[in-house]
């Protein structure tokens, strides 16, 4: 789930490059389109703060997702050294 995240991420912060690229374009060259720099500008804010939030999600449950992981292992290892000593 977190790599899903982490590509979630990565496309909103390549749209955010985009907008802000938008910001410094003259209105000439968008016709048909918001002419308004601090529009994309905002755009581009939003944005990078949505990749921001979705990348800090996405390192979030990989980091519990190893954490359950981790202790599942534990788990059984202690478990397998009871059966072992039980057998002598």
């Amino acid at each position: 789930m977190s790599r899903n995240l982490y590509i979630l991420a990565a496309s909103l912060f390549l749209f955010a490059l985009i907008s802000g690229g938008m910001a410094l374009v003259p209105s000439s060259f968008q016709p048909g389109l918001p002419a308004n720099g601090t529009l994309w500008r905002t755009i581009a804010i939003f944005l990078l703060l949505c990749a921001l939030i979705a990348a800090l999600i996405g390192m979030l449950s990989n980091l519990f997702e190893q954490v359950d992981r981790r202790s599942e292992q534990a788990r059984q290892e202690r478990r397998r050294r009871r059966r072992g000593n039980r057998d002598f």
